[in-house]
């Protein structure tokens, strides 16, 4: 499979650089910076989810009706959305989108994120329901009789769904997540496996977990891995390290000032993903080339936080180095949420992509 590139949708102007207090759906920003990925050949957006935030249905299928090739990525949480009414919405932005649906599930990895809207499963009770959820789904889709399905944590008779995905009898599924549960479940059923930047050597450790419960399973196929890292880049080393100063500066800033992402007051990360962000920034500042990890301490380590700082020629040899472990899909989004794009698809996607095309002509020579 080719190596692609994800971003992140934002429905607003709004930065970590710049926040806006209390910002709405800005419709123009959103279809601007959606076209903006397609025409700088990205090939996926992450619609986020957040407990406070808006509906990612909704934007996805705004942004499939502004962009002709983007797949949008719909993260969803198994405690917001009955499975059999996930597998209608999901196939139903499928067909809307011409087969542009893809979905991450998130098994949730904050007990008091989950309690706002009502789920107090513990962690072991969450992954047991995602992993009846990816059953469901899968069913849903391939079936073309009703069904019965009687599991510990859904149970329905005779559901019969209409609403079919484009490309056969599926959508892409993705899971993501640091712990052992998380490994089992991804390596045995995902098509999709996500991790946070983490440095190369921690990178294949999982890549090899992940591959391993896959073999365990009885696959004949592996999950495709995506890599996310937030990079800081520009034309020299020099000019990118001071803007990673400057970033870092206005993230210490905003979150002692109370308008960061994270509070000052916030406990320490419960999802094994944060904790092993923060053991690795506990053991330097730069990690590889140029895996910075200040970011990770000054956010708290919530959600991707981990920068790749450096000239543009830097950051695309470090993703290189992440293709070479087999990481296919690298999420980069920046903090400067436009720009940052832009220049992504100006000096990163392409020089990524005709490299590795350079290294596939020279291969059977060598």
């Amino acid at each position: 499979m080719p190596t692609e590139f994800i971003s992140v949708t934002f429905p607003n102007a709004s930065t970590e650089l710049k926040p806006v207090p209390n910002a709405s759906i800005d419709p123009d920003y959103l279809a601007r910076y959606a076209k903006a990925l397609d025409d700088y050949e990205f090939n996926y957006t992450l619609v986020p989810y957040d407990s406070s935030s808006y509906d990612p249905f909704t934007i996805g299928a705004t942004i499939a009706a502004a962009t002709k090739k983007l797949k949008i990525i719909i993260a969803l949480r198994p405690n917001t959305l009955y499975p059999t009414v996930a597998a209608k919405a999901l196939a139903t932005l499928d067909q809307l989108s011409r087969g542009r649906a893809v979905v991450h599930l998130i098994a949730g990895g904050s007990d008091a994120e989950q309690a706002r809207e009502g789920d107090f499963l513990d962690k072991e009770q969450r992954y047991g329901r995602l992993e009846e959820y990816i059953q469901i789904l899968r069913r849903a889709w391939a079936s073309s009789e009703p069904f019965d399905f009687d599991g510990k944590y859904f149970q329905f008779k005779q559901f019969s769904n209409k609403v079919r995905p484009v490309n056969g009898s599926t959508i892409p599924v993705s899971v993501g997540g640091s712990s052992d549960e998380a490994y089992r479940i991804g390596g045995s059923l995902a098509d999709i496996f996500g991790l946070w930047g983490e440095p190369l050597k921690e990178t294949k450790q999982q890549i090899d977990r992940i591959y391993a419960e896959a073999e365990k399973a009885g696959r004949s196929d592996r999950p495709r891995i995506w890599v996310t890292f937030r990079p800081i880049g520009a034309e020299s080393e020099e000019l990118a390290w001071d803007k990673a100063h400057r970033t870092l500066d206005a993230l210490k800033t905003h979150r002692a000032n109370g308008v960061g992402k994270v509070p000052a007051s916030a406990p320490p990360p419960q999802n094994v993903g944060s904790q092993r962000l923060l053991d690795i920034a506990a053991k330097g500042e730069v990690q590889d080339r140029g895996l910075w990890y200040p970011t990770v301490t000054a956010t708290n380590a919530r959600g991707a936080s981990t920068a790749l700082v450096g000239s543009w020629q830097t950051i695309s040899d470090s993703i290189l180095d992440y293709v070479e472990l087999g990481c296919e899909l690298i999420s980069i989004r920046g903090y400067d949420n436009f720009n940052d794009a832009v220049d992504y698809g100006r000096y990163v996607v392409p020089s990524v992509h005709e490299e590795i095309k350079k290294r596939a002509e020279s291969a059977p020579a060598a």
